[in-house]
């Protein structure tokens, strides 16, 4: 099944929904730690010339001893974005960038991700519903 490409139609779609949990970005070193630490299952991995980093859940960073500086909540579009879609990010980050949220975001597959500051997740998933309303 291809996704949608209709801006419109993915925007109006989004049905964001935010994932339960803390979030973290850490990272292993390059050559120090080989893969994902035991212990740690990450949700995104992204392999960087520096080393391989890592969203993992915020407990297990703790218990790992992982380093972390940015605690994030993540919400999920449902919408089955295509990859080749365009603006979807850019009209999402927009909406949230307007309220003076940050936004990491990694696209799946299926769905778009999206990694906002914890203490305003639920905020963040407010305004993209009503950009969803705003949309249809």
């Amino acid at each position: 099944m291809s996704g949608e490409r209709d801006l419109r139609r993915l925007l109006s779609g989004m049905r964001p929904e935010l994932n339960p949990g803390r979030y973290v970005f850490t990272f292993t070193e390059a050559g120090a730690l080989p893969g994902v630490p035991p212990g740690v299952t990450p949700v995104v991995t992204v392999a960087e010339p520096e080393g391989l980093t890592l969203v993992v859940r915020q407990e297990e960073a703790d218990a790992t001893g992982l380093p972390y500086a940015y605690v994030a909540g993540w919400i999920t579009l449902r919408v089955h974005s295509a990859l080749d879609a365009v603006g979807l990010t850019a009209a999402v980050a927009r909406e949230l960038a307007t309220a003076g949220l940050s936004c990491n975001v990694v696209a799946g597959y299926h769905h778009d991700h999206l990694f906002v500051p914890h203490e305003r997740a639920t905020e963040a998933v407010s305004l993209l519903e009503a950009l969803a309303r705003r949309s249809r």
